[in-house]
C-alpha cells in the first residue's frame, strides 16, 4: 500500500500570536547644550560686568549710592532668577530623557517577550507537525501489513490522530476512502452442512477405530485441525472497521433546523468530502451523515445499504453503482446535484420524503425490486429517462417543482402517481402512460390518471 501523504509545515501553517505592540515615541537628537548655554553664559557676564562696571564707578551724592545699590541689588537677583530657570531646564531635560529611555526599554522587553513567544509557538507547531508525520508513517507500515490485526491496528491509529488534529481529518478520510477502493472479493458464504455426509464419515471414523481395536493396533492420534484465517475473512473485518469510522465521524446527530445554534458532537468531523469510487462496500451505513460531497461512482454495496436522513452539501455522485439489496435514502437532503445515471437498485430503492434542491438524475437506472419517492421534493429538474421500473414505481404525493421527464421509461409493475404536485405545469414535462396533468384554479397540476391507463387495476 502506498505511504501515506506527509503534510509538511509551511510558514503558513505557523500559530499567529495576538501580540499588543506599544509604538515607542518618536524620539529625537537632543539639541547641543552649547546652543543655548553660551547666550545664558555671556547674559549673566554681562550682567556681572556691569555690577563690576557700577561698582568701580561708585561716587557722588548719597541718593546716587542709593539708586545704585538697589540697581545692584535687583540685578544680582534677577541674575540668580536666570541661574535657578536654567538649573529647572537642566532638571527638566534630564527628567525627559529618562522618562523616554524608560520607555523605550519597556517596548523593546515587551516586543522580545512576544518574539520568544511567538518562537516558542512555532517550535510547538513544528513539533507536533514531527509527531503527526510519524504517527502517518507507522499507520501507513501497519495499514500495508499482511495481517488484519496489525491493519486493524493503523485504523485505530490514524482514527486517533484525525480526533486529536482536526487540521488532518480530511486527509485522514482521504486514506481510508483510498484503502476501501482497493480491489477486494468478499468471502464466498459457508455452504449448509449436509447431515447424511457427515453421519457416513462419523461411521466410517468407527469402523476403523473397531477394526484397529481387534487387531490389536493402536491407531495414530489425529492432529487437531488448525483452523487457518481466511485472509478474505481478515479484510472483511478491516474494511467493516473502516466504514463504522466513517460512518461514526460523519454522523450529526444535530437536529437540521439547530445545526446553526447547537453545538456538534465532539465526535463528528465536520466538513468531509468522500471519494469512494468503484469501492466495494458491505452493509454500508451512513444514515444521519452529513457530508460536503460524496463520489460513489460504480461502487458496489453489498448487503442493505443505509443513508437515510443523510445531507450532502455538494454535489452526490452515484452513477453506474450497484446496490445488491436495500438501499435506503428516506428523508435524505441532497443540496447539490444527485446522479444516479446508470445505477441498480436490485431490490427495494427507498426515497421517501426525500428532497433534491438540484437535478436529479436517474437517467437508465434500473429498479429491479420497487421504487418508493413518496411524499419526495423535486426543486429542479428530476429526469428518469430510460429508467427501467421492474416493480412498482411510487410517487406519491411527489412534488415536482421544476420540469420531470419520464421519457421511454419502462413501468412493468405500474406507475403510482397519486397526490403527485406539479408546481410549473407549463413546464417541459413527460408524464409516464396512463397520466395526465391537470391543472386547478390555483395555477399548480395535478396528476390524474387516464382511463386508459393499463395499471388502474389494482392502484388505488
Amino acid at each position: 500500500m502506498p505511504l501515506l501523504p506527509l503534510r509538511r509545515s509551511s510558514p503558513a501553517d505557523a500559530p499567529v500570536v495576538a501580540v499588543e505592540v506599544v509604538v515607542p515615541p518618536q524620539l529625537r537628537t537632543p539639541k547641543p547644550a552649547a546652543r543655548w548655554i553660551m547666550p545664558i553664559t555671556l547674559l549673566v557676564g554681562g550682567v556681572v560686568g556691569g555690577l563690576a562696571w557700577l561698582l568701580l564707578a561708585a561716587g557722588g551724592s548719597a541718593a546716587e549710592a542709593t539708586a545704585r545699590q538697589g540697581a545692584i541689588q535687583t540685578a544680582l537677583a534677577a541674575g540668580a532668577g536666570v541661574g535657578a530657570a536654567v538649573t529647572l531646564m537642566l532638571a527638566f531635560r534630564r527628567q525627559r530623557h529618562q522618562e523616554h529611555a524608560a520607555h523605550v526599554t519597556t517596548y523593546l522587553a515587551e516586543r522580545n517577550a512576544a518574539l520568544a513567544e511567538q518562537v516558542a509557538g512555532n517550535t510547538k507547531h513544528d513539533a507536533t507537525e514531527r509527531r503527526v508525520t510519524d504517527l502517518y508513517t507507522k499507520a501507513a507500515e501497519q495499514i500495508g501489513h499482511d495481517k488484519a490485526a496489525v491493519r486493524l491496528a493503523g485504523l485505530y491509529a490514524l482514527e486517533r490522530l484525525a480526533q486529536d488534529n482536526p487540521g488532518h481529518r480530511q486527509t485522514i478520510v482521504n486514506v481510508i476512502c483510498a484503502y476501501l477502493r482497493m480491489p477486494y472479493t468478499p468471502p464466498e458464504p459457508a455452504p449448509a452442512p449436509d447431515p447424511e455426509q457427515e453421519r457416513t464419515a462419523a461411521l466410517r471414523a468407527a469402523r476403523r477405530r473397531y477394526q484397529a481395536a481387534r487387531a490389536g493396533i493402536a491407531l495414530p492420534t489425529e492432529p487437531a485441525l488448525q483452523k487457518e484465517s481466511d485472509g478474505r475473512e481478515g479484510e472483511l473485518q478491516v474494511r467493516l472497521t473502516a466504514q463504522r469510522i466513517l460512518s461514526l465521524h460523519l454522523r450529526d446527530d444535530r437536529p437540521a433546523g439547530q445545526r446553526s445554534t447547537l453545538p456538534a458532537a465532539p465526535a463528528f468531523w465536520e466538513g468531509m468530502n468522500l471519494d469512494l469510487t468503484g469501492a466495494t462496500l458491505i452493509d454500508f451505513d451512513l444514515a444521519g451523515g452529513h457530508v460536503i460531497e460524496a463520489v460513489f461512482r460504480k461502487a458496489t454495496f453489498i448487503g442493505d445499504t443505509w443513508f437515510v436522513e443523510a445531507t450532502f452539501t455538494r454535489v452526490a455522485g452515484f452513477d453506474g453503482a450497484t446496490f445488491t439489496e436495500v438501499a435506503g435514502f428516506d428523508g435524505a437532503t441532497f443540496i447539490g446535484d444527485a446522479w444516479f445515471v446508470e445505477a441498480t437498485f436490485a431490490r427495494g430503492a427507498r426515497f421517501d420524503r426525500a428532497t433534491f434542491t438540484e437535478g436529479a438524475r436517474f437517467d437508465e437506472v434500473a429498479f429491479a425490486g420497487d421504487a418508493g419517492f413518496d411524499k419526495a421534493t423535486f426543486t429542479r429538474g428530476a429526469w428518469f429517462d430510460e429508467a427501467a421500473f421492474i416493480g412498482d414505481a411510487w410517487f406519491v404525493g411527489a412534488t415536482f417543482a421544476g420540469n420531470a421527464g419520464f421519457d421511454k421509461a419502462i413501468f412493468m409493475g405500474g406507475a403510482r402517481l397519486n397526490d403527485a404536485v406539479v408546481v410549473d405545469p407549463a413546464g417541459a414535462h413527460v408524464w409516464p402512460d396512463g397520466w395526465r396533468l391537470e391543472t386547478t384554479p390555483e395555477g399548480a397540476g395535478h396528476l390524474i390518471r387516464e382511463e386508459t391507463d393499463p395499471y388502474s387495476v389494482g392502484d388505488a
